[in-house]
This record gives structure tokens, sequence and C-alpha cells, in this order.
């Protein structure tokens, strides 16, 4: 699906939205004094939001929102080459507007704090392991978005099936690499608090995991044409 100029300003509003309230809410978990469920909290905004958006945009785009999902849709050969480039900088540019608009709103104490949300891995376990966590955790992801948008025997719930994916997966993923599953949502924070520590990890673990989920879903299990 690509409907240009529309198609780009959907993923990029999308992708603003999901990094604007999911980092935000680490922000205001922070600036509350960090007690109670954080991360449920932090979980349900990232789930919300994105599930918010494609139900909102998803007509228009597909309601990537993440430049993993959009690879999974070039290998396979539902978008080309030139279309999927359009929505990279568009999420892109969502993500790194959302990121310096946040950084704008609070203060330096808490940018230091949150680091607005940036993903960072855990330091109790080494990149190797954060980047199979990311593909894991993305693998989930994209299954959720052929599973419940790409194929038509689905069941027509919106965004809200992969919304929930995604919270759960903070759920887990959170503590340990900050649950990225997006290259856009690491690099706009990255971009903003101007540390970019780990960063390949957010690129290489989710495109793994989107690539696996994409080939294994549209070959094994969509119906032949």
């Amino acid at each position: 699906m690509n409907a240009g100029i529309r198609s780009w300003w959907a993923e990029f509003v999308g992708t603003f939205a999901l990094c604007f309230i999911g980092q935000g809410a680490v922000c205001a978990h922070a600036m509350s004094g960090g007690s109670g469920s954080g991360l449920l909290a932090i979980a349900v905004a990232h789930g919300l939001a994105l599930a918010t958006m494609i139900t909102a945009l998803g007509h228009i785009s597909g309601g990537h929102f993440n430049p993993a999902v959009t690879f999974g849709f070039v290998i396979t050969g539902r978008q080309s080459v030139g279309a999927a480039i359009g929505y990279w900088i568009s999420q892109l540019l969502g993500a790194v507007v959302a990121s310096f608009l946040l950084r704008s709103f609070v203060s330096a104490s808490v940018m230091q704090a949150t680091q607005l949300g940036a993903a960072q891995v855990n330091p109790e376990i080494g990149v190797g392991t954060a980047v199979l966590i990311e593909a894991i955790l993305t693998f989930f992801l994209v299954t959720a978005v052929w599973g419940s948008a790409v194929d038509d025997r689905a069941p027509k719930l919106g965004g809200f099936v992969i919304g929930l994916t995604v919270t759960m997966d903070i759920l887990l993923g959170g503590p340990l690499t900050g649950a990225a599953m997006n290259p856009a949502r690491a690099f706009g924070a990255a971009m903003a608090v101007g540390s970019f520590a780990n960063q390949w990890v957010y690129w290489v673990g989710p495109i793994l995991g989107a690539s696996f989920a994409a080939l294994t879903y549209s070959r094994l299990l969509m119906p032949k044409r």
C-alpha cells in the first residue's frame, strides 16, 4: 500500500504518536516520582498509541510506523524499495520530531534520569543477547501484524492485537533492552539525547526478527495464490 504523500504523512503521524506517547509515559513516570507500576503504565501507553494510530491511519498507509515492519513487506515483495524509502524517511522524521519536542517539555533532571525513554541495553546482559531479545520481540510483533492485518482470513480487529503485542513485549523486554522493536523508536530518542550507545542493536535485532516473521508467515501460513 502506497498513496504517496498521504502515506508518508500517515507514517509520520503514527510514528510520532508512538514515540511521543510512549517516551512521554517514561518521562511522566519519572516526573511523578517513579512510584507505582511504571512498567505496566509505560507498556500500555505504547500499546494504546500504536493500536489507536493503526486503527485511524492503517487504511491509508498500512500502519507500519516501524522501519522493520516496512522491511518485512519489502523482502516479501509486497512493497517496492522506492516506496519503502518514503516510509522509512517519514518514520524516522516522526520519531526525531517527537523526541525533540519532548526534550523541550521536560526538565534537565528528568531528561538525565530517563534519557527521554531511549532504549538501553541492561548491563547484566550482553549485546548479543540484546540483539536476540529484540529479534524475538519483533518476531512476535510482525507475526501479529501479518496475522491480524495482512492475512485476509484474519478477524478485523484494527490495531488492537498489534497494540496488545507491543504491550506484552514491553512487559518482558522493557527492563532488558527497552523493548524498542523499532529502529525509529530507538533512533529518535538517541538523536535527541545525543547518545548512540548500542544503537546498532535496535536496527539489527528488529530487522532480523521482522524478516523472519514476514518470510515465515508469507511462505508457510498464507494461502497460496
